[in-house]
């Protein structure tokens, strides 16, 4: 995992803040995001140059490729869709998939589904259970704050009965064809990286409160937050450790990025980022399904993961805990480390299989 080392960090902190256009630059985020004085924001990725490659967004493409396809689906809101190749054996109707809807990480900030990160990820974990993985892009902060993006994670579940319950013949898009004919939509399984953890319990409790009559034939089976956003306005013991920066994962991150996502005024302690915490409803009280989480034994942010982990267990709640041993933040999405380091590799393909285990059993 590529790190920057604090004399880095300063350096950037001390370039200009005036652009040649007289913007000025009004705050930074660790070579992520760059906020203007007249409320424009940067995206440009700033920071070393060997992380660059994880970011490149990758085409969909038709033909297969290592076992399935991927396909992109304009509309409300715009879909990117993985089909394993085991579909297209199934004539009557009867091996139809689960699906797995992913929630993009990013700190609400930053990230694309498109990106190779969670491109090789995704494309792997759709093979490997058999499922439909199903992706969007999720509206950014500070531009769109929370709940914008508790809002789309919704929108996709709509799309997504809206496509299988809809006669054959109204469906234009190839890609909504195939889906149609794929999706079991009674077995919908909720996985999201960091942040998109925090939408997976969410958009759970969202559906859960309408009632399955609102929702039928979709059944959101279960929940699989990795590495969830959960934290507190307080440090916690994990977020003290001295623990190696990463570019991916810092404390100046976590501060500033739900600073620009957390409704105006609020703090770590909002249900958003703290559903087991005093201003949040009662676990007790909130329909979710079961769980799946997934703690990162290095993470910064590991004891308030845990935290959220007894909470539901406590609330009376199904949950089950994996912990990726000596493994830091979202390590999983780090190809370059999966590919290179054995114990990288063998956590991931750890975290794949208690995946596709969890969907196997619900």
């Amino acid at each position: 995992m590529a790190t920057l080392a604090p004399e880095s960090r300063q350096q950037q902190r001390q370039t200009p803040t005036v652009l040649p256009d007289g913007r000025k630059v009004v705050d930074e985020v660790s070579g992520w995001l760059r906020v203007f004085d007249d409320g424009s924001i940067d995206r440009t990725w700033t920071g070393p140059p060997e992380a660059l490659p994880l970011m490149q967004p990758v085409e969909p493409y038709a033909v297969p490729r290592d076992g399935h396809t991927l396909h992109d689906l304009p509309g409300e809101p715009d879909l990117r869709v993985y089909l394993p190749e085991i579909i297209k054996d199934d004539s009557a109707g009867a091996g139809r998939l689960p699906v797995i809807v992913q929630l993009h990480g990013g700190g609400f900030c930053i990230s694309h589904p498109s990106w190779a990160l969670y491109h090789h990820f995704y494309a792997r974990l759709a093979c490997a259970v058999p499922a439909v993985v199903v992706t969007a892009q999720l509206p950014l902060a500070p531009e769109h704050r929370l709940p914008a993006q508790i809002y789309t994670g919704v929108d996709v579940l709509r799309r997504l009965r809206s496509i299988v319950t809809s006669d054959a013949g109204s469906l234009q898009d190839p890609a909504a064809k195939l889906l149609r004919e794929a999706l079991d939509l009674s077995r919908v399984f909720l996985v999201g990286d960091s942040s998109g953890g925090n939408l997976v319990h969410h958009v759970a409790a969202r559906v859960g409160e309408d009632g399955a009559d609102v929702w039928a034939p979709l059944r959101v089976a279960g929940g699989v937050p990795i590495h969830p956003g959960f934290v507190r306005a307080e440090r916690s013991n994990s977020e003290l450790e001295a623990t190696p920066d990463s570019v991916f994962f810092t404390l100046d991150m976590l501060d500033k990025f739900l600073a620009m996502a957390l409704p105006e005024g609020a703090t770590k302690d909002h249900p958003f980022t703290c559903p087991m915490g005093p201003h949040a409803p009662p676990l007790e009280s909130v329909p979710l399904p079961p769980m799946l989480v997934a703690v990162a034994e290095k993470d910064l942010i590991r004891d308030t993961n845990l935290e959220y982990c007894d909470a539901l267990r406590a609330a009376g709640k199904e949950v089950e805990v994996l912990i990726n041993r000596d493994m830091t933040h979202s390590f999983y999405l780090n190809k370059f480390a999966v590919d290179m380091d054995p114990t990288t590799g063998e956590r991931a393909q750890e975290l794949i299989d208690a995946i596709k285990s969890f969907i196997a059993r619900h």
